[in-house]
């Protein structure tokens, strides 16, 4: 590697680290605008054009206040734990591809750069490694603090995240067989043509939701309770155990959590869409549009696709109540992962018998 794709890859990481902050910044303010929409409200309003700003507002006030510390804490794991929560958030993304590669001459050699942080070959891996390495956060955050309202909420994470994760882990192998490949690039690729028996019918394009739709909703379930969203949201139930994990925490410490949380639910948002639907893959018009706008097509695709998920997520917060904790393990352990392990064992099934034929044929 020479110094020009050193300094490619270090731009590459800015802006995947860049994007995510503003997008963050632009999400809570979404929120807030459609919950107070859905309630008949009028919602931040006064900070910036439309209240747009009022998140910035709010970040630099946590960042500016007090951070109390209680007595009783593991003081070394206490620190820690709002920067394992932030940390795994931003490298997540980094392998998600937000638009099309495009080409461009440095130094005399051509050079192919992909608009992603890191093009992995086992990049569905990596998600996954990164996911379960933030569920630390959320204990150690519970345990470290000396209170038994955070520890209560943080087993209750721990227990989640092994629930869902399992349907999650288990709702992708089905992707991986379809497409054969871990390299999310190669995901997005094998969903740019048409599919031979829906495309010629119907024209449809082929994205894996029409193939993988038992494994599209599975995944989406399980994301919104790895998210901690509504109505999964038991890990901060306020009525139960006055705050969750992070009952002890305030200023930039309680900050971290919150910006993890809405990464990671953009992340989440960005998987679905890679994986399900086509990534970034979407018309382009190229030779009828100049090729700057054709290039940014690609791009636009992404977020608007992405745009839809995030409205899910808020929607679902404004629509259901909060399950009771029973109904969260009865949805992950007897009906998501039995649900997982059929669909599986069906989608190897016919993979088998494209493949291979029937044994005695």
């Amino acid at each position: 590697m020479d110094w020009i794709d050193l300094v490619l890859v270090v731009a590459r990481v800015i802006v995947v680290f860049a994007l995510l902050l503003v997008v963050t910044i632009l999400l809570i303010w979404f929120e807030r605008k459609i919950v107070a929409d859905m309630q008949n409200r009028v919602g931040p309003d006064r900070a910036g054009p439309w209240g747009v700003l009022q998140t910035l507002a709010d970040g630099l006030k946590l960042f500016f206040k007090e951070q109390v510390t209680p007595r009783k804490v593991e003081l070394g794991l206490y620190l820690a734990a709002p920067m394992l929560a932030a940390i795994p958030a931003f490298l997540m993304f980094m392998v998600v591809p937000f638009g099309r590669p495009f080409e461009i001459t440095l130094g005399g050699v051509p050079r192919r750069v992909p608009l992603q942080g890191a093009d992995l070959n086992v990049g569905l891996l990596y998600i996954l490694a990164m996911s379960s390495v933030a569920v630390y956060a959320v204990v150690l955050a519970g345990w470290s603090s000396g209170s038994k309202y955070p520890l209560l909420g943080g087993v209750r994470a721990t227990a989640q995240a092994i629930s869902y994760e399992a349907a999650m882990g288990l709702s992708l192998v089905p992707v991986v067989l379809y497409t054969g490949s871990l390299r999310i690039s190669e995901i997005v690729a094998a969903q740019s043509s048409t599919l031979t028996f829906l495309g010629q019918a119907f024209g449809l394009p082929a994205w894996n939701l029409f193939v993988l739709a038992p494994s599209f909703l599975i995944f989406f379930v399980a994301a919104v309770a790895e998210t901690n969203r509504a109505p999964f949201d038991l890990v901060e139930a306020e009525q139960e155990i006055v705050g969750g994990f992070h009952t002890e925490y305030s200023g930039l410490r309680f900050a971290l959590f919150f910006l993890a949380e809405y990464i990671n639910i953009f992340t989440m948002s960005a998987l679905a869409v890679t994986l399900f639907l086509g990534g970034w893959s979407g018309p382009t018009w190229d030779g009828s549009l100049p090729v700057v706008v054709s290039g940014l097509l690609p791009t636009v695709w992404f977020f608007l696709k992405v745009l839809v998920f995030l409205f899910l997520f808020v929607w679902l917060r404004a629509t259901l109540p909060r399950l009771r904790y029973d109904q969260l393990m009865t949805l992950g352990w007897k009906r998501l992962i039995p649900a997982s392990l059929v669909w599986l064992f069906c989608i190897g099934g016919a993979l088998a018998f494209r493949n291979f034929g029937l044994p005695w044929s």
